[in-house]
């Protein structure tokens, strides 16, 4: 059985069932219309010991995105009817109410509405804060009507492009700050009138004088206070959603990578201007970005360029700190994949200065749904403990830029616009909401707020957080400082010591008390209070340095982070001390040398004297460090370094030093310093073809990449060295290599004929790579066409690396849609992200051909599928099913790594597949061979000759195994040919062995996710 790859998997998905698509949808459509929230409990399958209930439906709500329930348990709902084109201003904020006590919602409310495409809320003050690109709006109901009275633009300035990346999602901090996820502006190239908008200075309109942001904010998450006119970026984006820990540690989304997290605070990266850090976030999933899913849709609905069967929308990421669920979720994210119909659980974990993230259960999500429709995109921790799942149910959710035409033109982008759904998510034995009947949180006086500070629920300690600090009742701050002390709640130490902090109350005792607390997360969160208090209060510093022996990690990065805003010689040495301790952790060394300063060169002179060979760590801090120094210092220290490192040396010298070129090449800028470096270029040339370190010859071509090669005799004497050493078979790889890329530091050209030689099955394949990769840099199409003559002699591999260099203009790209068309390569090769990137590309014309080509119907392979369609209408039984796996398939396949013999695919993860696209698969393997199984056959110079698939290779030998489960190793000397016969290693045929319900058994047993 084949398995294809993820493009030609998703095109021929499409092509399927887009027939029966439309017949399904239009009896879906109809039946839904007359269904409802309640029918739709009936289609969840839920994580044992959970149950889940309705809240709110149509009528009542429709396109529901985010949802909020004040100090007094009114509950508003953002719906967002416009998405994904209309810009009309449908969009809608809505009061929702219970009448009669039953626990689900009867009567609502227009509270606001003329809003374009607003996404999400939070209460403030007395009103809310609602997100609508390109504002952020401020609405209050002064007369209690239940409708706002008050509009105020809070913000203006940012993104109004493709809707899934506005801005959204204001969340209050427990540092009093309001964050706003957001991201850089999305280019379009099918709606640029509708959705081009980049964005401008953001900024408060009302208030031209206080701070201003970059335009759009520079793409990054935003961070304001708005009753002080505060604004900042912070380091970091996200797409729909962000969520804190308990502590405050900062977890975000973004479409495939279901959960990252910000480790380096924007104010720690601006002081240093010299240190390069492009990228202040972390992934924290074990199981990987675009992870795996486990969906249980029936008749899914996916469009043109959406992946199946892995993260691809993920969003509304939330930390539940509900205290009303059992271990271990307790500790968890929640994420919305509404592609996918399902909500995803990670449980949280320590690692170092970081988190991971691991799944619940190997091959079970916490919450699917059988309903194509069922779109989750926003969850809220609600006053009850509960989860709350905010359902935008409807047909499509991807947005028409990434969609097939005639999608587009079908009329069905708003099919379920007058539908929505809110459900809630509690243990079995859970009590009602009480919060439905009304709250009286607001209410409270300043006592009983500082007591809710300690409550379990992070919806009480939160909202009760705000009130205090929005009432600025200075009478609670001796309560306060008690509740600081309080030593059965943590939380309620940490949230008292940022309410003071919002009331201006914070002393010093309190924050030198938190110093010493027992638990790790009030220490971290003393550590930031101490550092908004240096100014009047010094002598935090040296309490501060007392915590260099701190026994957590996290504590420990914090402090580094935080000296480095402190310029004394005791502050200096507590941080070296806290690098070396920690110098295996990537962000401790980027805390460290966020410090600035001149002390790069010293540490460097320190690092190099200590370096050890057998700790990579210490590597990348030479790397770091080179580089601050090549921006920072002046040219003749840079090439006192150079020269330092081109001279002769062995073991532990020539690895700093091949580290030591490298970061000085990433830190080279200066137009000065490239010229003062190129009066070194005779000790380059000679230490890039005479040392004996790799390292250090590796170092060399960096620098020479950014400097460039002076034109003389000189050069053109080493040119013609390397051209003869890339030739030769009998020197070493890693030199014919470095030789190739030397020649590529130039015009290639004169060299064209060696390069193609060296693209050859008995060539080591990072050769062949580099051949290709430099003769790639000519100008025009000879790398294209001269692939083409090749194309099966290239063993997988090179394939892949030959594939982009076909993508890098449009007379390239011509000419790979020319040979998908005539067969010369198959759509298998291209792979799904380079697929999408064709599909998806700014000239039109080559746009529309990659889509037809891509998504042709291979007709003559359909004919057998056709007679097998009755299968698909068949109830299947998967234990029979597993019976005929064994008989026919486990010769070849296995699944999840057990089951049959490893020579085909493992079938693990098609349970993701459509039944159609399983079938075609089963009855025309070669429909689609998957890259890596299709056939090869080698001629042997001594006259054999063997058949298989290339199980592996490596740069002396190929491995190919085939049906039999006969492995033959081959020397590349012994090649005489090797090439691909374009056909899969699966036979055909399998319709003469299985009638119709054994194939749909057979589908049954695949299908499931075990």
């Amino acid at each position: 059985m084949s398995r294809y790859c993820n493009p030609v998997r998703h095109i021929i998905f499409y092509l399927l069932i887009i027939s029966t698509v439309i017949i399904i949808s239009w009896k879906n459509y109809e039946t839904k219309t007359k269904g409802g929230g309640k029918e739709a409990l009936s289609t969840f399958e839920l994580e044992p010991g959970f149950k889940i209930e309705l809240v709110a439906d149509e009528p009542l709500i429709s396109d529901p995105v985010d949802m909020e329930i004040d100090e007094y348990g009114r509950m508003y709902v953002v719906e967002m009817h416009g998405y994904p084109l209309d810009k009309a201003g449908s969009g809608k904020i809505k009061l929702v109410t219970d009448s009669d006590g039953d626990g689900r919602m009867d009567k609502s409310t227009v509270f606001a509405d003329s809003l374009t495409l607003p996404n999400s809320i939070l209460r403030w003050k007395k009103g809310v804060i609602v997100t609508d690109a390109p504002y952020v709006f401020y609405f209050e109901d002064t007369d209690n009507d239940g409708r706002a009275d008050v509009r105020d633009t809070l913000l203006t300035g940012f993104a109004l492009s493709n809707p899934q990346h506005n801005l959204n999602n204001p969340v209050y901090g427990i540092d009093n700050w309001i964050y706003l996820a957001h991201e850089g502006a999305v280019g379009t190239q099918s709606y640029k009138e509708e959705f081009g908008d980049p964005g401008s200075e953001v900024y408060y309109p009302r208030h031209p004088e206080s701070p201003r942001l970059a335009r759009n904010a520079s793409g990054r998450s935003v961070r304001f206070q708005p009753d002080k006119f505060l604004l900042e970026t912070v380091s970091s984006n996200t797409q729909f959603g962000h969520t804190f820990d308990a502590w405050g540690h900062y977890f975000l989304v973004s479409n495939a990578n279901h959960i990252f997290q910000e480790v380096i605070s924007a104010s720690y990266l601006k002081r240093n201007p010299e240190l390069v850090v492009s990228n202040a976030t972390q992934s924290i999933s074990d199981h990987q970005n675009a992870a795996e899913v486990f969906p249980i849709t029936k008749n899914p609905q996916h469009q043109l360029l959406t992946d199946v069967g892995v993260i691809t929308s993920a969003c509304g990421i939330t930390s539940y700190l509900g205290g009303a669920f059992p271990a271990p979720f307790n500790n968890v994210t929640f994420v919305a994949e509404p592609v996918s119909n399902l909500v995803h659980v990670d449980r949280i974990k320590e690692n170092g200065v970081s988190f991971t993230a691991s799944r619940s259960h190997p091959n079970k999500e916490f919450l699917a749904s059988t309903d194509s429709w069922f779109r989750p995109v926003n969850m809220y921790v609600g006053p009850d403990g509960a989860l709350y799942i905010v359902d935008y149910y409807r047909q499509i959710i991807e947005h028409p830029e990434w969609m097939g035409e005639e999608v587009v033109k079908s009329g069905k982008l708003y099919n379920g616009s007058d539908k929505g759904r809110i459900y809630r998510v509690t243990l079995k034995n859970a009590a009602p909401a009480a919060w439905i009947k009304g709250l009286r949180l607001g209410d409270f006086s300043t006592g009983e707020l500082i007591q809710q500070l300690a409550n379990p629920n992070i919806w009480w300690r939160l909202n009760a957080q705000r009130l205090l600090v929005d009432r600025l009742d200075k009478k609670g701050v001796p309560e306060l400082i008690q509740m600081a002390g309080n030593t059965k709640s943590p939380y309620g130490r940490l949230h008292a010591m940022w309410t003071l902090e919002g009331l201006g109350e914070l002393t010093t005792g309190v924050i030198e008390q938190a110093l010493k607390d027992p638990i790790a997360g009030v220490r971290e969160n003393a550590i930031k209070l101490a550092e908004l208090h240096f100014s009047h209060s010094p002598g935090l510093q040296t309490l501060l340095l007392a915590l260099r022996d701190d026994p957590n990690k996290k504590v420990r990065f914090q402090l580094l982070c935080t000296l480095g805003s402190v310029n004394t010689l005791e502050a200096s040495q507590v941080r070296n001390t806290l690098l070396f301790r920690d110098l295996n952790e990537p962000w401790v060394q980027v805390a460290a040398l966020s410090a600035g300063g001149s002390h790069s060169t010293a540490l460097l002179k320190a690092v190099i004297d200590s370096f050890r060979n057998t700790n990579p760590a210490y590597t990348s801090l030479v790397e770091r460090l080179s580089t601050m120094i090549a921006t920072s210092e002046k040219p003749k220290v840079v090439r006192q370094l150079v020269q330092q490192a081109v001279a002769r040396g062995t073991g532990n010298a020539a690895i700093w030093k091949g580290a030591l070129l490298k970061g000085l090449s990433r830190g080279i800028k200066n137009e000065q310093l490239k010229t003062a470096l190129k009066e070194e270029q005779g000790q380059l040339l000679n230490a890039l073809f005479a040392n004996s370190s790799k390292p250090v010859r590796a170092g060399v071509l960096d620098l020479f990449k950014v400097i460039g090669l002076e034109s003389n005799a000189t050069t053109d004497k080493a040119k013609t060295w390397a051209a003869a050493l890339a030739g030769n078979p009998q020197q070493p790889t890693e030199k014919r290599v470095e030789a190739i890329h030397f020649i590529a530091l130039s015009n290639p050209a004169p060299y064209a004929s060696l390069l193609k030689d060296l693209i050859s099955s008995s060539e080591h394949p990072s050769i062949q790579v580099a051949a290709m990769q430099t003769l790639s840099a000519l100008a025009g199409t000879t790398v294209s066409q001269y692939l083409l003559t090749k194309w099966t002699d290239l063993t997988p591999d090179i394939r892949n690396e030959a594939i982009n260099t076909f993508l890098t203009d449009t007379a390239r790209i011509t000419i790979l849609l020319n040979a998908l068309e005539k067969g010369t390569i198959q759509k298998s090769a291209i792979g799904w992200p380079r697929s999408v990137r064709l599909m998806a590309q700014r000239d039109f014309r080559l746009r529309d051909r990659a889509r037809a080509l891509l998504t042709k119907d291979e007709s003559e392979s359909m004919k057998v599928n056709k007679d097998y369609q009755p299968a698909l209408s068949l109830s299947g039984n998967a234990v029979n099913g597993k019976q005929i796996f064994f008989r026919n398939c486990s010769g070849c396949h296995q699944i999840r790594g057990s089951l049959g013999v490893e020579f085909g695919p493992d079938l693990g993860t098609i349970h993701n597949w459509s039944a159609e696209a399983i079938m075609a698969n089963i009855l025309a393997p070669n429909l689609s061979i998957s890259s890596g199984f299709d056939l090869w056959t080698v001629e042997l110079k001594d006259g054999g000759s063997f058949q298989g698939v290339i199980s592996t290779e490596t740069p002396t030998a190929i491995t190919l195994k085939n049906a039999g489960n006969e492995i033959r190793t081959i020397k590349r000397s012994e090649v005489k040919s090797l090439k691909s016969l374009n056909m899969s290693s699966m036979p055909g045929g399998l319709e003469k062995q299985i009638n119709q319900q054994q194939m749909a058994d057979l589908i049954s047993y695949l299908k499931q996710n075990k």
